[in-house]
């Protein structure tokens, strides 16, 4: 049987047009309802006091404060929510701060606007929800192999590698997705439906035994089947 249960969201955001449109996009998804919404770190933490939504969905830069203080409030009030960064602060601060205050999921606004609820369904499914970006950043940052790993590091990559054989649109599919493209800019880049991309991103999905973005860029990544140069 599919899992049809449905997740409340507190959403903290100070732009009224970016809140009022990812709000729109939480109360039209079949299993997203809207607990809270809020423009400032008070009005959050208020909304916390008066009861536990599933989801803190969150802005860093607020008028009175940062977001990543309310989620620290939220999930020492709440130990069993999910907190999820949206913004557009993608560097090695923010990202840091955010993760080691409990959130689990990171995501671009250019991301967000796109994807919220599917990446809200798979942070409740335990997957990861990290833009491919910050992806790319961590990957860089904490998985960067020792010099006596490098050898077997390369030999993995090579199998694993001949184990995932992709399409050349599936090759290039995969490298506008590492870069953070859109499911739209990647159809406009390539010409392409945004069906057809849809349609190649589950291809490849199989091909690397995957379910999201995120981890499509973390395998390909020690796959060897995308560069960051």
């Amino acid at each position: 049987m599919s899992d049809t249960k449905t997740y409340s969201i507190l959403l903290l955001e100070d732009e009224k047009p970016t809140r009022e449109y990812l709000t729109a996009t939480i109360e039209i998804h079949p299993r997203l309802t809207l607990f809270a919404e809020a423009g400032t770190c008070a009005e959050a933490i208020a909304a916390l006091n008066r009861g536990k939504p599933d989801i803190l969905v969150a802005d860093i830069g607020l008028p009175d404060g940062s977001g990543v203080d309310v989620i620290r409030h939220a999930l020492k009030t709440y130990t069993d929510m999910e907190a999820m960064v949206i913004t557009v602060f993608g560097d090695e601060e923010h990202v840091v701060d955010a993760l080691e205050a409990g959130a689990t999921g990171y995501l671009l606004k250019e991301q967000a606007f796109d994807e919220l609820g599917d990446a809200i369904l798979a942070l409740m499914r335990g997957e990861t929800a990290i833009s491919p970006k910050v992806a790319r950043f961590l990957l860089k940052r904490f998985n960067a192999p020792q010099k006596e790993d490098v050898k077997y590091a390369s030999n993995q990559a090579q199998d694993s590698h001949e184990k995932a054989i992709l399409t050349t649109r599936e090759s290039e599919v995969l490298t506008l997705i590492s870069k953070g493209y859109s499911y739209n800019e990647i159809a406009d880049s390539l010409g392409l439906s945004t069906n057809t991309i849809r349609a190649h991103i589950r291809n490849i999905y199989r091909k690397l035994a995957v379910r999201s973005r995120s981890e499509a860029v973390f395998e390909a990544a020690h796959m060897g089947l995308v560069s960051f140069s």
